[in-house]
């Protein structure tokens, strides 16, 4: 369409008629050629991954209609967050491979930690130069106000049944058996995330590249991260100039509640406002 209007405004009458014409001729080769299905998903994650509400039904829906033959390609951004909502995020996912749906993965910006979590499921997993790659690791950071509130002789009372009920805490006094526990449970799900990628992307040196670094794309190509630099812009583009592909993007939509209206609205707000003093600043 961008191309049409384009046109319509740089040719002259002559050149746009014979244009129109050869893309009526085009069409209708094309229509008699047996065309592939793409469809696309986009996967904006923040710290919960709150989108893999959505991902869940657009997947569900999409193993109803589409096959072996067809292409499933996700448009994913994510610096990662909770363990729990990028496994379910990433068993999604695989939910598209165990149907032998052909699943890209691409990334414009960041797929870092939990995002590079779900990525790995991809049959291939194509980046953007400069997008931020990686982030294999765990972390669990906390304040402690236990020195804060002895000083000003105010009590903390935490009362447990069950040895490793609370370990590490914030008003509490953490001791070195806290502590220890909480690294043997970033350890253990560390070892979880290295196997997951393992399995997924046999090509890997997982210890080379599970220390929690993370790569701009150019280089973790090199590291077998991803497969293709190349936007997905560029890449929806070649499938549809090559003409064997119908192209879908498919959204599961939801009418949101009055609250969660004016809560979104009040978001945005002060987004734009902070960016206004931040460049004010600058």
């Amino acid at each position: 369409e961008f191309a049409e209007t384009l046109n319509s405004e740089i040719l002259n009458k002559r050149q746009l008629k014979k244009y129109a014409k050869e893309q009526k001729i085009k069409l209708k080769k094309t229509a008699k050629l047996v065309k592939k299905r793409v469809f696309v998903l986009n996967f904006q994650g923040d710290i919960k991954a709150t989108a893999v509400n959505n991902l869940r039904e657009e997947i569900t829906a999409l193993i109803q209609v589409a096959t072996p033959q067809d292409e499933v390609v996700l448009r994913l951004e994510s610096g990662g967050g909770m363990v729990a909502p990028y496994g379910l995020a990433a068993s999604q996912l695989q939910r598209l491979k165990d149907k032998r749906i052909p699943l890209i993965v691409t990334i414009d910006k960041i797929a870092a930690s939990g995002g590079y979590l779900m990525a790995c499921v991809g049959n291939k997993i194509l980046a953007a130069p400069f997008a931020i790659i990686g982030s294999i690791g765990v972390v669990a950071q906390l304040p402690n106000f236990h020195r804060f509130l002895k000083k000003r002789d105010i009590d903390f009372e935490l009362l447990t049944a069950g040895e490793y009920k609370r370990t590490l805490t914030i008003f509490g006094e953490n001791t070195a058996k806290a502590r220890e526990k909480t690294q043997d449970d970033l350890e253990e799900i560390h070892h979880l995330f290295k196997a997951f990628i393992q399995a997924n992307r046999k090509q890997v040196d997982i210890a080379e590249v599970a220390t929690g670094a993370h790569w701009l794309a150019k280089d973790a190509l090199a590291l077998n991260l991803v497969d293709e630099l190349i936007t997905s812009d560029d890449y929806l583009s070649l499938l549809a100039s090559s003409d064997k592909a119908e192209i879908y993007e498919c959204q599961y939509l939801t009418k949101k509640s009055v609250t969660e209206k004016l809560s979104s609205n009040v978001q945005s707000a002060l987004s734009k406002l902070m960016w206004f003093k931040t460049s004010a600043r600058t």
